[in-house]
């Protein structure tokens, strides 16, 4: 299927709101404890019971609309089934808090792999709206396996010694200003080995 153009605003739509949903949720229930089928739940797991099917059902909606997932998108719905499942169905809120963790140590363990075979595996990804020379994504590759490290260990740092309302903080808000300054603080990067996309285009006509 081919990929499909959508409006931004969709799309940032379908990617954060199945996240905003949980922040909201969480705050709304994080300090009462709830019965379902004779069991009792906190406020976490519920939330995390609300986040598991509507973050199926955005990505589900954002393949049929533009017919294209990413690796990213793909392993984070299956993380978020297998370990916020594990959450609801063991009524233990750490396999939801682990989550972030297996995520940066799996997207810097895949593209490690490609650095060692002398590939930029993120290029796969993202050269069609950043075109840059193999060198500048190999560059870019390497500081992204450091940001995801890092990552990791940050949030095992937060769940571990920190308050649930911290911990859903940094998850909603810390990680993506962390990945968003990271990216503006590449523009010089970008500058120096960005390929100019409409002269890269005519010279492919030629």
């Amino acid at each position: 299927m081919a990929e499909k153009k959508i409006s931004p605003w969709v799309k940032a739509g379908l990617d954060w709101g199945p996240l905003i949903v949980f922040f909201i949720a969480f705050n709304r229930l994080k300090d009462g404890s709830y019965e379902i089928l004779g069991r009792e739940y906190s406020g976490f797991v519920v939330a995390t019971a609300l986040f598991i099917p509507l973050i199926a059902f955005s990505t589900l909606v954002l393949w049929r609309l533009t017919g294209k997932l990413s690796a990213m998108q793909i392993a984070t719905l299956v993380l978020v089934l297998i370990f916020g499942g594990l959450s609801v169905w063991l009524n233990d809120p750490t396999f939801f808090k682990m989550k972030p963790t297996i995520i940066y140590l799996l997207f810097a363990g895949i593209l490690g792999a490609g650095l060692l075979r002398g590939k930029a595996w993120l290029q796969l990804v993202m050269e069609e709206a950043l075109p840059m020379e193999h060198a500048g994504w190999m560059i870019l590759t390497k500081r992204f396996v450091g940001l995801f490290l890092a990552l990791a260990v940050a949030n095992e740092v937060v769940w571990r010694t920190m308050s649930d309302e911290i911990w859903v903080d940094f998850k909603t808000f810390g990680l993506p200003i962390i990945l968003i300054g990271f990216i503006m603080a590449q523009a010089k990067l970008f500058e120096k080995y960005g390929i100019d996309k409409a002269e890269e285009d005519g010279a492919e006509e030629k």
